[in-house]
């Protein structure tokens, strides 16, 4: 891939290198560029990406080019198709120990860095705070939460507890990470549309201490060139949650008995998304139903009510007499 790469400051080891890779955000770059520029804590670099943006990014991004904080812009001359790759890219040019993947139609509070920074310990390998979901319009959607103002838990704990059922990262800008962690990450997250992130958090997270800041500090963007829309609607976020489950398994990451209580759980879950084509529900069940033990899939046949379990009963018998 054709890139232009401009290196723009030489500072040695700063403790956070910040990723911002965008890609079509020309009227949310500002914001978020200096939401990053005016963190309380001041030890990091910028790096800035841009996918081949076809608005007008690179006239915004330019402007950032002489600014002391930035070390690197890249400019791709074709599109990588997936924003983990330009993960990769970012991550190969940092010179922190720390990462944080500044999402380029995102903002923050200028205490997010020296909150999570302050809550991290030499076993911590990903601090994370919490994120107000929100409208281009100003809508508030939702947020998430934490039992606690601030914890630390264990990474195998966290996993088992959060991870499994759905992201409790939401959202990349609201956490941080080790970068030596991410480079112990099975590759396979790039080849991920969606779910690429959550692979990445529970391979991190197996390798040391989760902290978790129960402050909102920052604000997850939803708007109309939002594609996780489109992926719900599609059914895509969960195929690859159900690869994702499969691939954690394959591992030992979890045990089968806790892939087929979760997939038991989305199954109910599916029946009852609004988000996903009403046309496309049952066949993303028989999907998930697929995949489980005979004893899970028959227990369960009241969730899929009892026409559509005799449906998929004969695609359940025909894969599971392969196994």
């Amino acid at each position: 891939m054709t890139t232009k790469s401009y290196t723009v400051n030489t500072e040695e080891k700063p403790k956070v290198s910040v990723v911002i890779p965008n890609y079509n955000h020309a009227e949310f770059l500002k914001q978020r560029i200096d939401s990053v520029l005016g963190q309380e804590f001041q030890d990091f670099e910028v790096i800035i990406l841009d996918d081949n943006s076809r608005d007008n990014s690179r006239v915004i991004i330019d402007a950032y080019r002489f600014h002391p904080k930035v070390s690197h812009i890249v400019f791709n001359e074709e599109n990588s198709g997936t924003t983990f790759k330009q993960w990769e890219k970012g991550i190969s040019l940092a010179k922190g120990e720390w990462i944080w993947i500044a999402e380029s139609d995102d903002w923050c509070e200028p205490t997010l860095l020296k909150t999570l920074m302050v809550g991290v310990d030499n076993s911590c390998v990903i601090a994370f705070c919490q994120s107000l979901v929100v409208h281009t319009n100003g809508q508030i959607f939702w947020n998430t939460s934490a039992e606690k103002l601030d914890q630390s838990i264990l990474g195998k704990e966290f996993i088992s507890n959060k991870m499994l059922l759905g992201n409790a990262i939401i959202n990349a800008s609201m956490c941080v990470f080790r970068k030596e962690a991410f480079y112990k990450v099975d590759k396979s997250f790039t080849d991920y549309k969606f779910c690429g992130d959550w692979l990445v958090w529970i391979e991190i997270a197996l390798q040391g201490n989760v902290y978790s800041s129960g402050k909102i500090l920052n604000y997850f963007r939803k708007h109309d060139k939002d594609v996780s829309g489109n992926a719900y609607a599609k059914g895509i976020l969960y195929s690859e949650h159900l690869r994702l489950l499969n691939f954690l398994e394959s591992k030992y990451i979890i045990s089968n008995l806790e892939k087929q209580e979760v997939i038991v759980k989305k199954i109910r879950d599916i029946a009852s998304d609004s988000r996903v084509d009403k046309g496309l529900i049952n066949r993303i069940k028989i999907e998930f139903y697929k995949n489980l033990d005979f004893n899970f899939f028959y227990k369960s046949r009241h969730i899929l009510g009892e026409k559509l379990f005799l449906k998929s009963l004969y695609p359940f018998i025909l894969n599971y007499s392969k196994k």
